[in-house]
């Protein structure tokens, strides 16, 4: 599979997971940035797929 600094499959470690929420901390966002981050986000995880479960991954 090629290095291309994206994400390539939803699923993320637990160490980014933490990075990820310790750098949100103290922040706030209106109602409705709220819903276009989530209505952003909804469209973009249609586009990734999940991470093939078996052992040969084809590039």
């Amino acid at each position: 599979m090629k290095n291309t600094n994206m994400r390539q499959f939803r699923e993320l470690s637990d160490e980014t997971k933490a990075k990820i929420s310790m750098a949100m901390k103290g922040k706030s966002k209106s109602f409705t940035h709220k819903k276009k981050i989530s209505n952003g986000l909804r469209d973009y995880w249609k586009t990734i797929p999940n991470k093939p479960t078996n052992e040969k991954v084809e590039e």
